[in-house]
């Protein structure tokens, strides 16, 4: 199950981030078609949020086709993104370079920032 993880200086509004967490969690295949997600209660009780920001995230993912709400049951995952499962090669090779450049003195946001700097050049004009 995730567990999802609000970071309030983020400037990113908190159901995104939820969406957000759910769907990177969905491309690294650690939620699969099938799995339930936390109920909005477990959210709120892990997260010390709003519950209609937790069911404004759920509705978002529902209305992109991701999960749905089965009534007295939950909330379930309907189908899967990408192809990046978690223990890719790519992930050891990644972790690597991210522990590196840490070893290097580098931030958080400074990883971010060079990372998606590399995104953006290599996937520019790209709309996937």
């Amino acid at each position: 199950m995730v567990e999802y993880r609000i970071d309030r200086r983020s400037g990113v509004a908190t159901y995104l981030q939820i969406v957000q967490q759910t769907k990177q969690a969905l491309r690294l295949g650690l939620l699969e078609p099938g799995d339930r997600l936390p109920t909005a209660r477990e959210v709120v009780e892990a997260t010390a949020i709003n519950p209609n920001t937790v069911l404004k995230a759920y509705r978002e993912l529902e209305r992109e086709g991701l999960v749905e709400a089965r009534r007295g049951l939950g909330t379930f995952v309907r189908r899967t993104l990408g192809s990046a499962p978690a223990d890719s090669p790519l992930r050891g090779e990644l972790a690597d370079w991210a522990a590196r450049a840490r070893a290097a003195g580098l931030e958080r946001d400074d990883l971010t920032a060079l990372f998606t700097s590399v995104l953006d050049q290599l996937y520019e004009g790209d709309d996937s």
